[in-house]
């Protein structure tokens, strides 16, 4: 006897999954909640199968919660689809529900308005994404860190001020860095202590920033070397445009479809 085909829809958190399979004609045949660990994804793909022939999934957040359990996915030859998450005003309606949001993402794969394929994220736009990310926070508490030290010798003593402070902001670290003491009292002590960890920790991002960029520089180069190639366009830019692309952009089928990833994708 032919198996009928079922379709999962899974809702993603940090520590479980919620999985729900529907037939072809829409009616709810079960759910499921297992751990988000290999584990679990398995259980969660034998426990589907069970109900009949599984060729597609539903999946919330492919590329946070649910990265892990779409790899598996499409390990095993399933078509997976990107759900987006219910609609906030619906779901303060009808109440929050895991299992009725598993369902919603089955539904959805079922009436083909989750057409949207995951973004690929095992190549060498994974790995810029991941440079970019870190360096964008490393730019971050390095101007954090720089803004506090002139913050504090704006307010310290005039002598120190002068002796220290200087509008070229390396000449400014470096003579922070240098500070062994600026006096006796207690204020002045953490003062020089405070200062000097300041510079060190503005110094230290700095080294890491240029080990960052030389990454990125060599990443572009070799993944992204025609784009490297266009008038104005850096390792920086390249980066970014690879990363929204992802490694499989051939999932992006017009401009249109670029044109609203590149305002919806966290870089």
């Amino acid at each position: 006897m032919e198996q009928v085909e079922v379709i999962l829809g899974v809702d993603t958190h940090l520590d479980v999954h919620v999985g729900a399979v529907i037939n072809q004609t829409g009616k709810l045949l079960g759910t499921l909640t297992v751990s988000a660990s290999a584990s679990g994804y398995l259980d969660l793909l034998i426990w589907a199968q069970s109900f009949g022939v599984l060729r597609r999934a539903g999946v919330e957040e492919t590329g946070t919660y649910g990265a892990g359990l779409t790899r598996v996915l499409l390990d095993h030859e399933i078509e997976v689809r990107e759900v987006n998450r219910p609609d906030r005003a619906d779901r303060r309606f009808r109440g929050k529900s895991d299992t009725t949001d598993a369902e919603s993402a089955a539904r959805a794969v079922l009436s083909g308005k989750a057409a949207a394929i995951p973004k690929d994220k095992s190549g060498a736009a994974e790995a810029m994404r991941a440079v970019t990310v870190s360096r964008r926070s490393a730019v971050k508490a390095k101007t954090q860190a720089i803004n506090q030290l002139r913050s504090l010798l704006v307010s310290a003593p005039q002598d120190i001020r002068e002796r220290l402070s200087s509008t070229k902001i390396a000449e400014c670290v470096a003579n922070c860095a240098r500070v062994r003491s600026l006096g006796n009292t207690p204020m002045l002590q953490t003062l020089a202590i405070t200062l000097r960890l300041l510079a060190k920790r503005w110094m230290a991002l700095e080294d890491e920033l240029k080990a960052l960029d030389a990454m990125l520089e060599k990443l572009t180069n070799q993944y992204a070397r025609r784009l490297r190639g266009r008038f104005g366009v850096g390792p920086h830019t390249a980066a970014i445009l690879v990363t929204v692309a992802g490694d499989n952009p051939e999932r992006l089928k017009n401009e249109a479809s670029l044109a609203a990833l590149c305002g919806t994708s966290p870089l």
